[in-house]
Order: structure tokens, then C-alpha cells, then sequence
């Protein structure tokens, strides 16, 4: 159905307070193609759940758009974020040797569960509002969540649905422009119901997104202004080359990278650092740098920051194999506030996990850090701890590799967190654990079910234990918080694996798992080629 379009509504569903980057990119790139199309973008997450519908009735008999486009962040139940600590819930429910802080965290499970079942039928009851108040309108929907589950989500929606795999800035121009053309990936479910699927056949070239016209945004998005002391979000590239082994960045933004125009950057850094007060970026990009490219990238972003004097603190999440000494001093001099990547000291997962370098390119791009004149920027490490292939052994070179740190950077400056690999449908992990046995072939991996839930938030058994207790101790440790916690918990995990009748009964157990010698692919055959990245998804 070809539709005359002359306005849009975005609906931003409700999740906890955090930059909407994605909506705002695709709202500014349509102004700038379509000046003529009016838009507006409404943020559920600002208003409180007793007001949401109230507020969407109200902006859409205001707008009455031809398009309503939805934007999902968050559909599985097992990722711990700021309003709900899932990952303390399973630890106590799973780990604790107090059955009366079981029972309390079976309770908190329940809750958990509850809210994010009322929470995604919610978000589906929202689409069904809209076809009954606007029933000539065009309902889409896109975000992260989907690009993830677009087929389940295609499924229960209303007709006449549009489901955005990925990137959706060329895909929502074409549905702006009546949908005669489609581009972009998408699944369809028509105005009878039926579900087609369309791959993306062509690529959106990222050089055509100038920086955001964030007076615009404001007239669009009156509440705009409440995100301001937060970290801003910017991106600078799509696309991974890179074959980790538990990541779809690679399916969702393809494996061609596409660059940003780096002036075109700094530009929309230097907008929001000048005219409305941001201190903090945050580059939403998979990995800020991780190939060849993509650091010569990321140095003439510095370099134009460093030219303006754009005073801003920035992270986001780093790959260092191809850091050089020069490029550790611009991004010390330009404002890195925080070293973030995924960290393992044991070269064994590193291969398991296929993330394509050396531990010690890492450690030696480390020492490049404090030779370029670092000083209390913290090292935040995110520790796949538990992983496919994780032993006493592997986890001991960790800790030592912690220790480490600790020496170089200052015991304070670093921060381990306790990360466990989260299963995503149809990855080499995925396939892993479905041929041992550990998942079900047939499991659903948007289950309620919370021993299902529990499985995919990896930190299987006999490790799994360890890893938990520590964690658990650690919680109760005085004065603890977020910070301290990893530190803490890894120095728990070193302690008892100090304990000579801890070191031999594991020694026992492990020889039993792991009869052959060493890890990797022979132990754990992964159907994956190439190289990876681990990151947190």
C-alpha cells in the first residue's frame, strides 16, 4: 500500500534513562531528505508508567500521524541493567548457602519476570492502540531488540506493520516515501496478515549523515533537554568485520565498516559541548577502534577534536591490538575519561572465544596508556568470566593479569566487572551449547521460563558456583559498590584458589572435564572462521 505521508510519530517504549541516539539519527537524516514531513518524538521512558497511555492517546489525537514508528531497546529478561539487578537475583537464587536468600531471590525473580512479561506485552497492547485510533496509519518498528527478534515481534503485531532489521535511516525514508520502493532489511506483515521478509540488498552509506541538527531535535522532542547531564551518545562507524563468537553486531550493521566523516563528528561533539553545556560522550559504535581502519579513523576524530579545543570527557568501548604510542596521547589529550573492553588474561579463551589477538598486543597497548602520560583515568575491564572453555587454570593467569594492572595503572584506577556471557540466537555459541547439551535444540530464547533464563546468562557449573559465592561475599563486603564489587570478587576468587585443598580438588575435577591437554578448538570445536572481538551486547 503506497501512502501519501505527510507526518511522523516516534514513540521511544519505556526502558530505563538513556540517550535515544537511534531515534534521533533517524529523525534528523528523514528532516534533511524530507524537510516538508512533520515529525515529533514522544519518549515513554520519561513519563511514568501510570501515564504512558494517557500521553500516547494524547500525542496521537495531537499529531494524528500517518506513521507511527516505535523504537524497542530491551526485549530479553536476563539483562541486569540500572532498575532490576538480575544478575545478583540468579547469583543468590543459584549460589547462596542461605535458604531464606534463596527464597528472597526467588521472589525478586518472579517480580523480574513479571515486569518484563507486562512490560513486552505492554509494548505490543501500545501498537494496538495506534491501529485503533489510527487505522489508516503505518505502524513501524525498529531498535535493537527487534534487530535481534524482528520475526517474533513481526508476529504479534498489528497489520500493516513494518519491522526494522539493523540500521533503519534508509529503510524509514522509503517508508516515508509511500513504500513503493523498500529498502533496508525488514519483515513485512501486510494489511491480511501474511509475514515476508526482505534482506538488505544494498548499503547506506554513513557519510551521507551529517551532524545532527540538534535545534531541530529540540522542536521535535520538547523533552530533549532532560538527557543533557547524561552521556550523550555518537556514533561514528557500522559495521563489524570481526567473528565473535557470541556477537551479531557483524549480522545486524553488516561486516563492511562505513565510516562517518570525522569533521562531520566533531561538528555535531562540538554543538553539543557548546551550545547546550554536554560534558560526556559516549561512541555507541561496536568497538570505537578495532581494525587498521578504523584507528586511522578514530585518530582524525581526535585530531579535530584537539584542533576545536572541544572540551568534553569521552569513552566507549575499545579494542587496543592496533593502538600506537601517538594515538594513546591523543586520546589521553583529547579527554578519554575511561579505558572500556572486554578483558580476559588468558590467551587460551582468547583463542576459544576466536577474538582474533595476542594478550599481549593488549597488555603492551596497557603500558602504552601510562607511558603516554595516563593518571587516574579508570580501566574498566568487562570479564567474560565462565566462558566456554574457562578453567582454574585460565582463571588463575586473569587474576595474575589483574594484578598486573594493578601495578601499573594504581589498585584504584582498575575496574574488573563481573560479566557473564549472554546466549543471542544463532551464534557459533549458540550452536556450541546446543550440541553439548546444554540448551535444548528447540529452546525459546524469549522464554519466561526462569531455569531457561537462568541458562542463558552463561555461568555453568563447576565454576559457576565459585564465581558466585565470590561475587555474593563480595556484595556483602562493607562499604561495597559498584565499583568495588569486581575488585572485590576477584580478590575472593584468588583467595580460594589459593587453599591447597581447593587447588586439589579442582585439579580432579578438571582432568575429568578436560581429559585432553590444553583448550581451544580441540576441546570446543566453535563452527565459526575469521577473527572476533568480545564485547558486552
Amino acid at each position: 500500500m503506497v501512502m501519501d505521508v505527510q507526518s511522523v510519530l516516534y514513540v521511544r517504549l519505556p526502558c530505563w534513562k538513556i540517550y535515544p541516539g537511534g531515534v534521533i539519527y533517524v529523525a534528523d537524516y528523514v528532516h534533511k531528505q524530507r524537510p516538508g514531513v512533520r515529525q515529533h518524538l514522544l519518549d515513554l521512558a520519561l513519563v511514568p508508567p501510570s501515564e504512558r497511555r494517557h500521553a500516547l492517546v494524547e500525542t496521537l489525537n495531537q499529531c494524528k500521524p500517518d506513521i507511527v514508528a516505535f523504537s524497542w531497546r530491551n526485549m530479553q529478561s536476563f539483562g541486569p541493567h540500572p532498575e532490576d539487578d538480575a544478575l545478583s537475583v540468579v547469583m543468590n537464587f543459584d549460589h547462596s548457602p542461605s535458604w531464606w536468600r534463596k527464597a528472597r531471590a526467588a521472589k525478586d525473580a518472579a517480580r523480574i519476570i513479571w515486569d518484563y512479561t507486562a512490560s513486552r506485552l505492554q509494548n505490543f497492547a501500545y501498537m494496538k492502540l495506534v491501529r485503533r485510533l489510527l487505522p489508516q496509519s503505518r505502524i513501524v518498528v525498529g531498535g535493537t531488540a527487534v534487530s535481534i527478534f524482528g520475526k517474533y515481534v513481526t508476529s504479534k503485531c498489528p497489520s500493516d506493520t513494518i519491522v526494522v532489521v539493523g540500521e533503519g535511516e534508509d529503510t524509514m525514508l522509503s517508508i516515508v516515501d509511500g513504500f513503493a520502493v523498500p529498502v533496508g532489511e525488514f519483515f513485512y506483515k501486510d494489511i491480511a496478515g501474511q509475514v515476508t521478509h526482505r534482506s538488505r540488498a544494498e548499503t547506506f552509506e554513513l557519510l551521507h549523515l551529517t551532524a545532527v541538527d540538534f535545534p531541530y531535535i529540540e522542536s521535535i522532542f520538547p523533552r530533549f533537554g532532560e538527557y543533557l547531564d547524561g552521556d550523550i551518545g555518537v556514533h561514528t562507524k557500522r559495521g563489524c568485520p570481526l567473528q565473535c563468537n557470541f556477537c551479531l553486531y557483524n549480522k545486524i550493521e553488516g561486516q563492511h565498516q562505513r565510516y562517518r566523516d570525522p569533521a562531520e563528528i566533531a561538528t555535531e561533539v562540538e554543538t553539543l559541548n557548546r551550545r547546550y553545556g554536554v560534558k560526556r560522550i559516549w561512541f555507541t559504535d561496536a568497538q570505537f577502534c578495532s581494525t587498521k581502519r578504523s584507528v586511522e579513523h578514530v585518530e582524525h576524530i581526535l585530531d579535530e577534536f584537539l584542533a576545536r579545543k572541544i572540551d568534553v570527557r569521552w569513552s566507549g568501548y575499545l579494542r587496543l591490538n592496533h593502538l600506537t604510542p601517538a594515538l594513546a596521547q591523543k586520546m589521553l589529550a583529547s579527554g578519554i575519561a575511561s579505558i572500556d573492553l572486554s578483558f580476559t588474561g588468558s590467551q587460551e579463551i582468547i583463542d576459544m572465544m576466536t577474538l582474533g589477538y595476542s594478550l599481549e598486543q593488549q597488555m603492551e597497548a596497557f603500558r602504552m596508556f601510562k607511558a603516554a602520560g595516563h593518571t587516574d583515568q579508570k580501566v574498566k575491564l568487562y570479564m567474560p568470566l565462565n566462558a566456554p572453555g574457562e578453567t582454574v587454570y585460565t582463571l588463575r593467569k586473569s587474576i595474575d593479569r589483574i594484578k598486573d594492572l594493578y601495578t601499573l595503572f594504581g589498585r584504584d584506577n582498575v575496574l574488573p566487572f563481573v560479566f557473564f556471557i549472554g546466549i543471542q540466537p544463532d551464534t557459533p555459541v549458540e550452536r556450541l551449547l546446543i550440541g553439548q547439551g546444554y540448551l535444548p535444540a528447540d529452546y525459546d530464547p524469549l522464554s519466561f521460563n526462569p531455569f531457561v533464563i537462568k541458562k542463558l546468562l552463561y555461568n555453568p557449573m563447576p565454576l559457576g558456583r565459585l564465581i558466585g559465592r565470590a561475587y555474593l561475599e563480595a556484595l556483602e563486603s562493607p562499604g561495597a559498590d559498584f565499583d568495588y564489587i569486581g575488585r572485590a570478587t576477584m580478590d575472593i576468587i584468588d583467595r580460594e584458589l589459593s587453599k591447597p585443598e581447593i587447588i586439589a580438588a579442582w585439579s580432579v575435577a578438571e582432568q575429568r572435564r578436560f581429559p585432553t591437554e590444553g583448550l581451544g578448538r580441540r576441546t570446543f570445536p566453535l563452527p565459526v572462521e575469521g577473527s572476533s572481538v568480545a564485547r558486552r551486547d
